[in-house]
């Protein structure tokens, strides 16, 4: 991994080694995004992206990062890049599926929770919520029971499900917390945040 630092940081001198407990990581200028990527897959055999999400550290400027995780087979090593979003208020990013497919659905879900735009995506659209949901539910300013919101009018399966025309989105929030010792039935993790369930109790079948 050492070797991998090495090349990488010797063919991109912007890039700057990241402090991590586990994988290799390393801080990327969006302007370099692309270019860092497609060295990674060709010439250091990280052909797999993994996984792609970001971080609102919400009192920090810049607000947003965009996190990638990226996997060689061939090394068995995975490997971490952080890259910083510009605009706080309208936050974007380059999209990586010219390089890796499947990123779409990954950035898809980026939009669709922190509000962060990828340029140049082939389909830029939420993917978890409905098309004018107004909120973005990994942000930090979005309360953990959710905001109750009214659905859509053609949305008549979700209304069926929950037989409501108000829905709050996420049910119930973190942290999840379990018991240690507890019988499985009672030491099932349950979300600190009850106040959804507590207005919505289930019925007795």
């Amino acid at each position: 991994m050492e070797e991998i630092k090495k090349q990488l940081q010797e063919r991109f001198p912007a890039v700057e080694s990241r402090d991590s407990v586990d994988w290799p990581a390393f801080n990327v200028p969006e302007e370099r995004l692309l270019e860092v990527c497609r060295y990674l897959r060709d010439d250091l055999d990280y052909a797999m992206l993994v996984d792609v999400t970001a971080v609102d550290w919400s009192d920090v400027i810049p607000r947003f990062s965009v996190i990638y995780h990226l996997f060689s087979v061939s090394r068995s090593a995975y490997l971490r890049l952080a890259v910083n979003c510009a605009d706080a208020g309208a936050p974007s990013m380059v999209s990586v599926c010219s390089i890796w497919p499947a990123a779409n659905w990954h950035e898809r879900e980026v939009y669709d929770m922190f509000g962060i735009q990828f340029k140049n995506h082939p389909d830029m659209r939420r993917i978890l919520m409905w098309d004018d949901y107004p909120y973005f539910p990994l942000r930090k300013e979005f309360p953990l029971a959710g905001i109750e919101t009214e659905l859509p009018p053609e949305d008549t399966e979700v209304r069926e499900a929950t037989d409501a025309h108000v829905i709050a989105a996420p049910m119930m929030g973190g942290p999840f917390h379990a018991t240690p010792g507890e019988p499985m039935s009672r030491a099932e993790p349950r979300a600190a945040d009850q106040s959804w369930t507590e207005k919505n109790p289930k019925p007795l079948d």
